[in-house]
């Protein structure tokens, strides 16, 4: 059992710290006997002082328990009740021990003598009692505050789970019709190609976990399963061009995070012009930085401070928000003209590395 379990362990954690500070409580009264000249009798007077407060403040614990769920001004006043109590019986006996060892069996002609210096130990207890609410206090704010973090990892989990699903209908919607017309042609061999690698880019698409990540290499593979099955749609219509750095290859990106913008590129680039364009990918290492360009020669669009206005989809806002959830305010995308043509995407994020 690691440390962190030990201390979320609620029981073993009261014992620890009820133990520990009643050993500190008479590590301090012994270093303080030490500027006093008093016999060495003294020494075990303390450290017996000290156990019988510790078996005196345990019944507390469990009286605590009880009164936890009672409005605040109750739960003061059980405190201060069964502090004083406990504070009270503790001194008594601290008393006694005190004149049986090192008074030889003294006796008090007054019965008040045995509880002398009772307000010392109820301040103790008092103390004890303060420490006991205190920590339990934290320790229900800290457990509230993982329900809120879990609460909210759970919620963007989903989030991202359903834009996954969001990605690429359009793109499933054509290529279909592109294979139900081959077939028609009897064009039998790339029909069947076209399947094959349909089928290996839903599978990717539907086995990556949004929250995770992959290397930029696993995802270049994917991205060109999707672009060769555009390929067949377009021919010679549809130009790519990429340009990775080499120590680019391992770097970890957002799995399916080229996809959507490249279909839009080919939908509002591509497909409007009879000649068709060019899409040019580019990946690059700055500083601590990884930074992913996409870019076409079509025919343009609105752009206003760095956002795309005919944006009507779900591509560029959905890579946003899987952006802004994965790496909170560490990260760029902004959404510029190219030149002479098009539209250029230029997304920044942290530059991490796959070790494995």
């Amino acid at each position: 059992m690691n440390w962190k379990d030990f201390i979320e362990n609620r029981n073993r954690f009261f014992w620890l710290l009820h133990l520990g500070g009643w050993l500190g409580f008479a590590l301090v009264n012994y270093l303080g006997s030490l500027l006093h000249d008093v016999r060495d009798l003294f020494t075990w007077m303390i450290f017996l002082s000290a156990y019988a407060g510790a078996l005196f403040s345990i019944p507390l614990r469990y009286i605590y328990k009880k009164a936890w769920s009672f409005k605040p001004i109750y739960i003061a006043l059980v405190v201060f009740a069964a502090s004083y109590m406990s504070g009270l019986l503790w001194q008594i006996v601290k008393n006694i021990t005190h004149w049986e060892i090192y008074k030889h069996g003294f006796r008090p002609d007054n019965l008040l003598y045995y509880t002398q210096s009772a307000v010392w130990s109820f301040y103790i207890m008092l103390s004890w009692s303060l420490l006991y609410f205190g920590i339990k206090y934290y320790q229900m704010l800290e457990a509230e505050k993982q329900k809120v973090l879990k609460a909210n990892s759970m919620a963007n989990q989903a989030q991202l789970k359903m834009l996954r699903y969001q990605l690429n209908p359009h793109f499933l919607f054509n290529t279909l019709n592109a294979i139900s017309t081959l077939v028609m042609i009897d064009d039998n061999k790339t029909a069947n190609s076209m399947v094959t690698k349909l089928s290996d880019f839903l599978r990717y698409s539907l086995d990556m976990d949004p929250m995770k990540k992959v290397t930029l290499a696993n995802e270049i593979k994917a991205l060109s399963l999707y672009l060769e099955i555009e390929k067949v749609r377009f021919e010679e219509r549809l130009t790519l061009k990429f340009e990775i750095q080499n120590n680019c290859q391992n770097a970890l990106v957002p799995s399916m995070i080229f996809q959507p913008l490249v279909e839009n590129a080919i939908k509002h680039a591509i497909a409007v012009q009879e000649q068709g364009g060019c899409i040019s990918i580019s990946v690059s290492r700055f500083a601590n930085d990884l930074q992913l360009e996409i870019a076409d020669n079509g025919p343009g669009a609105d752009i206003k401070d760095g956002s795309l206005s005919r944006e009507n989809g779900v591509g560029l806002a959905n890579t946003q928000e899987r952006l802004a959830t994965l790496y909170d305010n560490n990260y760029s995308l902004v959404v510029s003209d190219n030149i002479p043509s098009g539209v250029k995407i230029n997304i920044r994020i942290p530059f991490q590395v796959d070790n494995s």
